[in-house]
This record gives C-alpha cells, structure tokens and sequence, in this order.
C-alpha cells in the first residue's frame, strides 16, 4: 500500500479539501459557487490526477464514511428540524417527486430508442435500462437491486462500467442542483415557501461547546445502533427510516432544540460525504471500458438531461420554489443523503424532513420500476 492509500493520509485530505473549500468562500465567486460544490470538484481533480484513491477503488476512510458519518450528519442535521416544515414543503415536495419520476422514466425510454443500447450491451441491455430507471427514481439501493436481480453484478466489466458512469453522471447533476436554483431564482424569480424564512436566518454563528458537541454524537451514536437493531428485527424497515424517526422526535424537545453545534457538526460530516462523492467520477477506470463507456455516456447522460428538462421545465410551469423542485431531483437522482446534503447546502432545513421522505419514496418505488421497465424491454 502507497503512502496515498493510507487512511490517515486519505483522512487528512478529505479534510483539507474541507477547510479549503470553505476558505474559498471569503471570494466573491467562491461564495457564488459555494462549499459543496468546491469540495466535489476538489476531490474529483485529487482522486482523478492520482493524490488520493478513488472510492471506486475502495479505501478504509471512504467506508467509513458511507457506513458511519453519513448517517451521523442525517441525524445530527435533522435535529434542527421544526415538524411545521413538513406541513408548509411536503405537498410541493412531493408533487416535484412525482413530475421527477415521470422524468427519469420518459428518459429511460427516449434514451433507449435513440441511443440502442442493445447493439453495444447485447442481452443485458434491458437489465441495464432498468439499473438505471431505479437508481434515478430513489437512489443506488433500487441500482443495486436491478443489478442482483438479473445478474449484472456477475458480468465484472459491465457492472463496473455501469456503476462508473452512474457516479460520473450522477455527481455533475448533484453539482448542477446546487447551482441551478441561486441563477433561476435570479432569472425567473419565483416565491418560496413562507416556512423557508426561518431558513434563510438559520445559520447564525454557533457558540460550539464540548459538552454540546459530547451530546449531539453520544445521541447520534444510540440512535443509530437502535436503527441497527431495529433493521436486525424487522429487515423491512430501512434504517434511514428509523434513524430519520429518532431524530424528527428529538428534534421536537426543546433540551434537542437548544443545543448548539448542530448546523457546524451535521454540515462537516455532510461535506465530507460529499467530498469523497467527487473521488467517484474516476475518468480512468471509464476510459479502460471503451466502446461500452461511450454507450453508457450518451445513454444515461441523455436519461438525465431529459429527468432535468422535465422536472424543472415544469417547476417552471407550476411556478414552484426552485429549492423544492433542486432537492426532489436530488431524492430522485441520489436518494435520501443527497437530498439532505443539497437541502443543508441550499440553507433550507425546512426541506430536510420533505427531502428525507420522498427520498424513502423513491427507495420504494425505484426498484420496482426498474424491474417493470427491464422486463418491459427485455
């Protein structure tokens, strides 16, 4: 193992990436462009010059990060959840969900007669379409899923070029969603939510203490081993389910709401989620899959673009708050911790619960689409 592939060395980047995104933000464009999108775009240049491993070659600290500090930023960054949000965004939320959902399978489709996936694929084709129709609708669980249910996992380069282009596609829409509102809102302005005022004061500098901070992780740390035992005895019950439910009633106690650190602490671990989201546009691992990478591109790229035009095409329509129409593409798109992450980053808790919820929709949803779109072309 290199000196770069060591997990203090990838730990400590991941970090510097952290603090000098937000440095960058003390310059007017970095401000404009903003510390999540900095830190996807610095870790997608280390990961892809070769500073530190992409996450599609694995490594100890990306593990830990989807395993445990994803989890830790959902529900440290849920606890600033007021319960009245969800009345004012849920309806709006959900309509955008929807609209995103009809995207993604209007793109699937124009996709495949346009691209012919099947000439480069082959019988695989139709299993792949339906990858890529669960993991747009509710995230990579429904991709996965698709994957095992027909075997895709067993073809080695195919599923590794399929879950390559996923993340390369993927991570650029995460970008584009966070940018995508702050410009629409300047061109085609449009009301928010009355509950998105609390929003747009809710970052105040937090007065951070140890015996806060001891707190907050001691909380985050029991609720998420119940979750783990809850999904233990009931495997049905995703533990985002239990984990989002802990910390939507604990946000509610005003020992919870007086807390201080919530914002700095949950908004770190999401900002490093979000960093090592940018080691997973690995251009090299693409580029040895030739052919097959290009149909993959023009496949899901399309798919996309399409989900894209749809969704905000007729937020546009409806004349719906841009921050809605960004985080229920991200629910589609990425699932439940994208959605967070693009909530947190567009200053919206009110979006957090909404985004969480129709992110567990798509969870639902999302496979069974997909299996009903691969057997409908296959």
């Amino acid at each position: 193992m290199t000196f770069t592939q060591d997990p203090l060395f990838v730990a400590g980047i991941l970090s510097i990436s952290v603090f000098f995104s937000t440095w960058l933000t003390k310059f007017s464009w970095g401000k404009t462009i903003g510390t999540p999108i900095l830190v996807i775009l610095i870790c997608a240049v280390l990961s892809n010059v070769g500073i530190i491993p992409s996450a599609m070659q694995g490594n100890p600290v990306y593990d830990g990060v989807f395993l445990y500090l994803a989890p830790l930023g959902i529900f440290i960054a849920l606890l600033e959840v007021d319960l009245k949000s969800l009345k004012k965004a849920g309806l709006p939320i959900l309509l955008m969900f929807g609209i995103g959902t009809l995207g993604t399978l209007v793109g699937v489709m124009v996709s495949w007669y346009l691209v012919n996936p099947e000439v480069e694929i082959g019988d695989m084709a139709a299993a792949v379409a339906g990858m890529y129709t669960g993991t747009y609708i509710g995230g990579s669980i429904n991709f996965n899923a698709v994957a095992l249910g027909y075997g895709v996992n067993e073809n080695g380069t195919l599923y590794a070029a399929t879950t390559v282009v996923d993340n390369l596609i993927g991570t650029p829409w995460v970008i584009a969603t966070l940018i995508l509102p702050k410009y629409l809102q300047k061109l085609f302005p449009r009301k928010k939510l009355k509950s998105a005022e609390q929003g747009e004061h809710a970052l105040p500098k937090e007065q951070v203490s140890i015996a806060s901070l001891a707190i907050l992780l001691a909380y985050a740390f029991f609720a998420m081993v119940i979750s783990k035992i809850v999904a233990e005895y009931f495997p049905q019950i995703p533990e985002i389910i239990t984990l989002t439910t802990i910390a939507l009633i604990m946000a509610q106690l005003p020992s919870v709401q007086k807390l201080k650190g919530k914002h700095t602490l949950g908004f770190f671990f999401i900002l490093i989620f979000l960093a090592v989201i940018g080691t997973l546009c690995d251009i090299s691992a693409l580029s040895e899959t030739g052919e097959l990478a290009v149909t993959l591109i023009l496949f899901v790229g399309l798919l996309v673009f399409i989900h894209g035009l749809v969704i905000f095409g007729l937020g546009s329509f409806f004349k719906m708050d841009w921050d809605v129409v960004a985080v229920a593409s991200q629910a589609n798109v990425g699932g439940n911790t994208t959605a967070i992450a693009a909530a947190e980053s567009l200053n919206r808790p009110d979006l957090l619960i909404p985004g969480v919820l129709v992110g567990s929709l798509g969870n639902a949803l999302g496979t069974y689409l997909g299996f009903a779109v691969a057997a409908m072309l296959g």
